[in-house]
């Protein structure tokens, strides 16, 4: 055998066993289709504008885990920043997550304090112990009138799937504030690579026992030059012969846009568009991130689709249950290892994807796993 691990897949997931198993003394080969390394974190310069941008979607580190923060900052300077978004709401852009402020505008509140937060959202809600579904999640947070505003027809078109159709964690992954803090995440670190995701993990696997080969989809029947397989894709992918239906996923198509000599299109870095009056999710003004300089902006609009790269589980009971199927196909399948948020069929932060592969690691060399 040339190598102990073959790795499928070069994004945050793969790269960080790779560099793990490296540093022991392992040999690892680690394969992506794609023509760059990072996965759905990869982000470049932009050759017109000189603009940072993410070809697929704006990616904001955040974690309260010391020690995937000690981790990912052994390969790159990283700098503060607290990510803020807006969504466009009844002609007016409004804070989210809920606020004060959110409320304040939306419903012509003059909310001053935590009590009196706390206090209308108590007589907005609908109770619900047991939230079986996200819309029941979100009633029972805030209400019919900011669910219909902010949530509803938002969450449909992120999913092509009415809330009453979505498990709980759908919803109960976006935070409701009874104070005034807009910033979107409350993590302990909250931070942006200066040099990019694509720098970071290029440091990640510049390492003398790392090959990396990109243009390179896996088939079952490459010649098997590797001791142990870990497969970051789509699980349903691997078992495609299986007979299973294939799992759900949405994708994003984005409608890039360079504007010449202006300094800001928008307010803010992520502009949310929760009516159903457009198709559009969300639009990502590139240049806000870090602050950069240049003579123009880019806008990248984005709509979801059921076509193209995946980018997220669906989480819906059939989806749920159809991955465990695929699941146990996994669990009998001897030196092939699944994981990563496709090959688990499960959303993750980029931290919790990193914690997910060190934890992989560390139990596959005790001989856990």
């Amino acid at each position: 055998m040339d190598y102990d691990y073959c790795i499928v897949g070069a994004g945050l997931s793969g790269s960080t066993i790779a560099r793990l198993a490296a540093e022991d003394g392992y040999k690892v080969l680690i394969i992506d289709k794609r023509d760059h390394i990072g996965g759905n974190v990869y982000d470049k310069i932009d050759e017109i504008t000189g603009i940072r941008i993410s070809l697929y979607g704006a990616h904001l580190f955040h974690t309260n885990d010391e020690g995937v923060w000690k981790f990912v900052n052994r390969f790159g300077e990283w700098t503060t920043w607290y990510h803020k978004v807006v969504a466009e709401c009844s002609g007016q852009f409004v804070p989210v997550p809920v606020n004060i402020n959110t409320v304040n505008m939306l419903f012509d509140q003059s909310i001053i304090n935590e009590e009196e937060m706390k206090e209308w959202l108590s007589k907005e809600a609908i109770a619900c112990d047991k939230p079986s579904n996200s819309e029941e999640v979100a009633l029972s947070r805030v209400g019919p009138r900011l669910y219909e505003k902010l949530f509803k027809s938002y969450t449909f078109k992120q999913w092509a799937k009415h809330p009453i159709d979505l498990e709980p964690s759908v919803l109960e992954r976006i935070p409701v504030r009874t104070n005034f803090d807009d910033r979107y995440f409350t993590c302990k670190y909250q931070a942006l690579p200066i040099n990019g995701y694509t720098g970071i993990v290029n440091s990640m696997l510049d390492h003398p026992n790392i090959t990396v080969k990109l243009n390179c989809a896996w088939t079952k029947d490459m010649k098997k030059v590797w001791k142990k397989l870990v497969f970051t894709g789509p699980i349903d992918v691997y078992f495609s012969e299986a007979g299973l239906q294939p799992l759900e996923y949405r994708s994003i198509n984005f409608d890039w846009e360079r504007i010449p000599g202006l300094r800001y299109a928008q307010t803010n870095s992520v502009v949310n568009f929760p009516s159903a009056s457009r198709d559009e999710t969300r639009c990502v003004e590139y240049k806000h991130f870090l602050n950069q300089e240049s003579d123009w902006t880019i806008l990248a609009t984005e709509t979801t689709s059921d076509k193209g790269e995946p980018y997220y589980p669906v989480p819906t009971k059939a989806n749920r249950d159809l991955y465990e199927k695929y699941r146990t196909l996994a669990q009998n399948t001897s030196d092939v290892h699944f994981v990563g948020r496709l090959a688990s069929y499960k959303y993750f932060n980029m931290d919790q994807a990193i914690r997910n592969a060190m934890d992989f690691y560390s139990s596959s060399e005790s001989g856990h796993s």
